[in-house]
């Protein structure tokens, strides 16, 4: 299974040398050499792992960091900087990183260490916010307007995973390895849990809907306001 990333450093040769090396290590790698074009990328892509330079100019890397954290994006980033003082690295870890390399670094443990955060999501993010609802991941409760729904652990997870990719539909195969791992039950059990969230939903008063994308899968999305 490849590897998807995203690099976003300032510096063109360092950068060049990264992306040619991922080639010959299967990882597939799009760059940005600013924050601003950064946060573009990741707001309108998927990635496994982000690797984020902290000196970047027009937008610095702990800015893309946090703002990437605000929108309840869970993919794992790994800064890349000169900085190595205890300091650095906790204004680092505070602003929503999951790992930190210091430069220079070795190819190889870069690799590595893609390679371990590709296999997990973020353990930064504490909380998942659409409209007035709230995914508290800890202690794996949905609350709105101060009431919690009754979701079960396989709703909860589709809940999560739903919420993450708020707007964009969401593939039934991605759904179920989200939910299930490799130990896919039958077709209908899916079918099951999206009623039963969608009931959640209108028992709460919920504002959002679950839409079926035919053929493809589910998206969730504002409900769209009663005709007048």
């Amino acid at each position: 299974m490849s590897i998807n990333v995203l690099l976003v450093e300032d510096d063109i040769d360092l950068a060049s040398t990264m992306v040619d090396y991922f080639e010959i290590e299967s990882i597939s790698c799009d760059h940005a050499a600013n924050g601003i074009h950064g946060l573009s990328l990741i707001e309108n892509n998927h990635y496994d792992v982000i690797l984020l330079d902290i000196n970047l100019p027009r937008l610095d890397g702990l800015s893309v960091c946090h703002k990437v954290r605000s929108m309840s994006n869970d993919t794992p980033i790994l800064m890349l900087t000169a900085k190595d003082s205890l300091s650095d690295k906790i204004a680092g870890f505070d602003a929503g990183t999951d790992d930190y390399l210091v430069k220079p670094f070795e190819m190889e443990e870069l690799v590595v260490r893609i390679g371990a955060l590709s296999k997990r999501r973020s353990g930064q993010m504490s909380t998942l916010t659409v409209g007035q609802l709230t995914l508290n991941l800890p202690q794996r409760i949905a609350c709105h307007n101060d009431e919690n729904l009754k979701l079960t652990p396989i709703t909860f997870k589709l809940l999560k995973k739903l919420m993450q990719s708020y707007e964009t539909p969401v593939a039934r195969t991605k759904l179920m390895h989200a939910i299930w791992g490799d130990e896919q039950p039958d077709s209908n059990s899916l079918k099951v849990h999206i009623h039963h969230l969608r009931k959640q939903f209108e028992k709460y008063n919920v504002k959002l809907s679950i839409i079926t994308e035919p053929g493809y899968g589910f998206m969730l999305t504002a409900l769209n306001p009663l005709p007048s």
